[in-house]
């Protein structure tokens, strides 16, 4: 199952489809808080104009239907729908740079032989407002 001709119409829609790519979903250098919303008058007429909602609802509409690779990631920048700010604004950019890059990944469906595999992860206090430790796991059958 592919997304690709999906992706590329999103990535053109945001004016990233001639975007430098970048390797990862999620850079460290970028460390989102609360506090980075806009709080005067012109930040906030600023962000406005930034299609910040419609951006993370496509990057979910990706992410549910063959793309779980970002699910961390879009789940950490729909934390701000309700008043984002620019530094949340470039990490939705830069996760569109991520598929760009990515756009031809797939989820394949195989018959064969059966395997079970687990993964899991944790992030210690990663959330920079709460300070809480994020961990996660996938597990794969098949």
């Amino acid at each position: 199952m592919s997304q690709e001709k999906y992706i590329e119409k999103v990535l053109q829609c945001f004016h990233i489809d001639k975007a430098k790519i970048v390797s990862t979903s999620l850079a460290l250098h970028f460390k989102l808080r609360s506090r980075q919303a806009p709080f005067n008058d012109k930040e906030k007429d600023d962000m406005q104009h930034v299609p910040y909602a419609s951006a993370v609802g496509s990057l979910m509409y990706a992410m549910v239907c063959t793309r779980p690779d970002i699910a961390h990631v879009v789940s950490v920048v729909s934390r701000f729908l309700s008043n984002p700010g620019i530094e949340h604004w470039k990490v939705v950019k830069w996760i569109l740079r991520y598929l760009r890059g990515t756009s031809n990944l797939k989820l394949c469906f195989r018959i064969g032989k059966l395997v079970l595999c687990g993964y899991t992860n944790s992030d210690m206090a990663r959330d920079v407002d709460s300070r809480k430790s994020t961990s996660g796991y996938l597990i794969t059958f098949a």
